[in-house]
């Protein structure tokens, strides 16, 4: 990835699920964060990033969003898989967020 390449995430919501999605020029697949809403929690069950992604951050930056959402939307998180249960110990400043 050149420098040039700016890193937009996608927000998807389709009732109780949604995902945040990274897609970049030349890379066939997409990053996903996927989260099921329960009792106004979101519960962040699925990170993936494909190979050609890897290395960059980008599933940071899908953590980074859902964290951004869930200041701005007051709703609380459940980190279940396990990049963002790292995610989570790695900021303690967003335990607040934490279901």
């Amino acid at each position: 990835m050149s420098d040039s390449t700016e890193i937009t995430v996608e927000r998807k919501e389709h009732g109780s699920r949604g995902a945040y999605v990274i897609h970049l020029p030349g890379v066939e697949h997409q990053a996903k964060l996927t989260w099921v809403e329960r009792d106004g929690v979101r519960h962040a069950d699925h990170t993936y990033v494909p190979d050609e992604m890897r290395g960059q951050g980008i599933a940071g930056k899908l953590v980074d969003a859902l964290v951004a959402d869930a200041r701005e939307q007051g709703f609380k998180i459940a980190p279940e898989c396990s990049y963002v249960v790292a995610a989570f110990k790695r900021h303690p400043e967003w335990a607040d967020l934490r279901a």
